[in-house]
């Protein structure tokens, strides 16, 4: 072999080494067995970036028809800063749909891991670490008086794999299903109408490192009318359409938890680019059975900046995210003729 020869072999080599390392995904799923969640993962986790955020979500589904989603964040406001966000939607409180949202500095939130509650300025909480006897509160008077008042009955256990961080990248994601289905009971207000209410919730946690936008182009989030069979949890498609996040299942075998393998929106592959428009499946590891459900008809659009005050803050927000977020919610038939509950987070088509 020639000189020459060599040094092109080794060059043409040295490429495809190259085009492996540059085609290997960019997401790392937890490290771990999966395990019961401790109040440890529902306080606050540490600051690990300048854009740094965390978000516990509840979706309440109530007999009476009505649904509430409350979400406490910590969220880096572009032009304002960190501030902690408090927002609820009322959607068909007596036929129609009320949504409120507030800020306050970091400092108001304030989380005691012995009782297992974290409080922000009094006027909202999540009392009890996420379970049996979990409480959620919220109180605001903005553009009308909301209320909810609402205690866990029961709950299934909340489970994660391992430390539940997903290496996006350089960046880090962690995610927490604390309660994938729990029957509550209490009372909710709009004004002076005061509903007493029983129903069924779900209840996540998610932390990032960066900006969502940054790293994560798509989630779907979904729980069950049931505790089996019970599908419960989120996935996401990373910026460039690599699957991260797990399911809850409770089938006949007990209850698994699992990573989705594929997505497919009317039968194609789905790369999360813009919001799924017909019927969604998703595919499991570990024999899960795959999760079907219709997304072609939604009940509620939110937005992302019904949680910003202030309009300059709103306008920073919609720029650094590349566009208004907006969340797509919905009810399907699920198997066994049981219902999904699911929602769709993205940037605006």
């Amino acid at each position: 072999m020639t000189l020459q020869t060599h040094i092109l072999v080794r060059a043409v080599w040295l490429l495809a080494v190259l085009a492996v390392f540059a085609s290997a995904g960019e997401v790392t799923p937890p490290q771990g067995a999966v395990r019961n969640l401790t109040v440890g993962d529902f306080m606050p986790h540490p600051n690990v970036g300048k854009d740094f955020n965390e978000t516990w979500s509840y979706q309440f589904v109530f007999d009476n028809g009505t649904r509430a989603f409350v979400n406490y964040a910590l969220l880096q406001v572009p032009a304002s800063g960190q501030k902690v966000a408090c927002d609820m939607t009322f959607w068909n409180f007596k036929g129609k749909t009320y949504t409120v949202g507030r800020q306050y500095p970091p400092e108001r939130l304030k989380a005691d891991k012995n009782s297992g509650t974290i409080d922000i300025k009094g006027e909202y909480k999540m009392e009890n670490k996420p379970g049996k006897g979990h409480r959620v509160y919220f109180t605001a008077d903005k553009g009308g008086k909301f209320l909810l008042d609402v205690t866990f009955e029961s709950a299934e256990t909340g489970k994660v794999i391992g430390n539940g961080v997903w290496n996006v990248g350089k960046e880090k994601l962690g995610q927490y299903i604390h309660i994938p289905y729990g029957r509550v009971s209490g009372k909710i207000a709009y004004n002076d109408d005061t509903l007493t209410v029983k129903g069924y919730a779900y209840m996540d946690q998610i932390w990032q490192s960066a900006q969502a936008t940054d790293m994560v182009r798509r989630t779907i989030n979904f729980s069950t009318n049931a505790r089996t069979p019970m599908y419960a949890g989120r996935v996401s498609l990373s910026t460039k359409g690599e699957l991260m996040g797990y399911v809850i299942y409770n089938g006949p075998e007990g209850a698994k938890v699992a990573r989705p393998t594929s997505l497919k929106d009317g039968g194609s592959d789905y790369d999360g680019k813009k919001f799924p428009k017909e019927t969604f499946e998703i595919q499991w590891t570990d024999g899960v059975p795959a999760l079907t459900f219709a997304v072609n008809k939604t009940y509620q659009k939110a937005s992302l900046l019904d949680k910003i005050d202030s309009w300059v803050a709103r306008q920073a927000m919609k720029l650094a995210a590349g566009g208004e977020i907006l969340f797509y919610r919905g009810r399907s038939e699920g198997p066994q003729a049981k219902k999904i509950d699911w929602a769709v987070t993205g940037v605006k088509d």
